[in-house]
């Protein structure tokens, strides 16, 4: 994790409340993090929809990408 979070320019200790819920990253320090763990926004925005589909599996398709649109932005 350390690493992870000096390639993004964070403390080890907030990249664990990031990933923890603690705090709300900013969408620059989300683009941060995923860079430092090389992938896309992209990417890192579908696996966010996918991980919260089984949670939402009455709710519409619709609301899913709402909510992945939403982490993206």
């Amino acid at each position: 994790m350390s690493e992870t979070a000096s390639r993004a320019g964070v403390s080890p200790q907030y990249l664990s409340e990031i990933e923890r819920g603690v705090k709300e990253p900013s969408s620059e320090m989300i683009a941060a993090v995923a860079g430092a763990l090389d992938v896309t926004l992209v990417d890192l925005t579908l696996a966010i929809a996918e991980s919260l589909r089984p949670a939402q599996q009455g709710a519409s398709r619709d609301v899913t990408c709402s909510a992945a649109y939403a982490l993206a932005a």
